[in-house]
């Protein structure tokens, strides 16, 4: 009987914290707009799974375990990651995760920059010439091991394991065992304080659409397919193709069956008038497309290019 009064209880007091925040004048009082803000996305939580807020594969950059060190650095500082998976061959052999910090100390030890009773070395002793950069990733022991998580799990119960097992980022797979995209503890923290920007990111936005002309429009592989519906008019949920992605770039790779190549161009019958051509792409993910409307006059726009994938799923 205390159990239930104690669940009655809660229930009644997230009821009378979700009356409160609808009422704006009492809300007011109360709290200021940014704890309103925070209070809903904390009570809308527990409803909150881990398919919700994870990084689609598409997007996720990773780093195959053969990757050599010189290599694995220019990773690190091409995508700005502190902590990418590591794979075999393919995202859905994933063994674990590299943290940059972990390379950072393999290089200071194997350097000579070891610090002995809080006194750094002489830097005579410090030599970064003797550094074996060739070494590849598996023969080193820098790859930590990582979370595997269900789609439907709870970001509650994620948060709980990150917590437990001192790891900040997981991988999400689907019933077969494949990798169906990642979370990381900041993803999480963002669903309650909204976005988080660090030194690192810049205002360029990577979901970004501009009008290069009039009914053409150069984009971003990760911009939402509503916010182009929006942004140009066109109705992509037309699309059947539409049903099981979020995104233009998912939307492009529904319609050609693959990752396409720079420069190709594809049209619908589902959508008529209307060409996707693809700007940047690599072997992984659809990174920049062109929309055109077949009446449209051509514009000029970045040429196609082709980049190298960084081990992005």
């Amino acid at each position: 009987m205390v159990a239930v009064g104690l669940r009655q209880s809660t229930s009644d007091l997230r009821e009378s914290l979700e009356t409160v925040l609808e009422q704006d004048g009492t809300a007011d009082e109360v709290f200021s707009s940014v704890e309103r803000t925070m209070i809903r996305n904390i009570l809308q939580l527990r409803e909150t799974r881990v398919e919700d807020v994870m990084l689609p594969r598409s997007a996720i950059d990773a780093v195959d375990l053969d990757t050599n060190l010189a290599g694995l650095m220019a990773i690190f500082a091409s995508t700005g990651h502190s902590r990418m998976p590591v794979y075999r061959d393919s995202l859905d052999d994933a063994l674990g995760m590299i943290h940059v910090r972990d390379l950072m100390n393999w290089i200071a030890r194997s350097a000579g920059a070891v610090v002995v009773d809080d006194e750094p070395p002489p830097p005579e002793r410090v030599s970064l010439a003797g550094i074996d950069l060739s070494k590849r990733l598996s023969e080193t022991e820098l790859v930590r091991p990582v979370l595997f998580v269900p789609q439907s799990m709870p970001v509650t119960d994620l948060l709980a394991k990150m917590q437990a097992s001192r790891t900040q980022i997981a991988l999400v797979i689907d019933e077969y065992g494949g990798v169906d995209g990642l979370v990381s503890l900041e993803d999480i923290v963002e669903t309650v304080v909204g976005d988080i920007e660090d030194e690192h990111d810049t205002d360029e936005d990577e979901g970004s659409l501009q009008v290069i002309g009039e009914g053409q429009w150069i984009a971003d592989g990760s911009v939402l397919l509503e916010e182009a519906s929006e942004r140009t008019g066109i109705d992509f949920s037309k699309l059947a193709s539409a049903e099981d992605v979020d995104t233009l770039g998912g939307l492009a790779f529904a319609l050609f069956g693959r990752v396409p190549n720079p420069g190709e161009r594809q049209e619908t019958e589902d959508l008529p008038g209307v060409v996707f051509e693809i700007v940047e792409a690599d072997k992984r993910r659809i990174k920049r497309l062109r929309l055109r409307l077949a009446s449209a006059k051509p514009a000029s726009a970045p040429e196609p290019t082709a980049q190298t994938a960084a081990g992005g799923g």
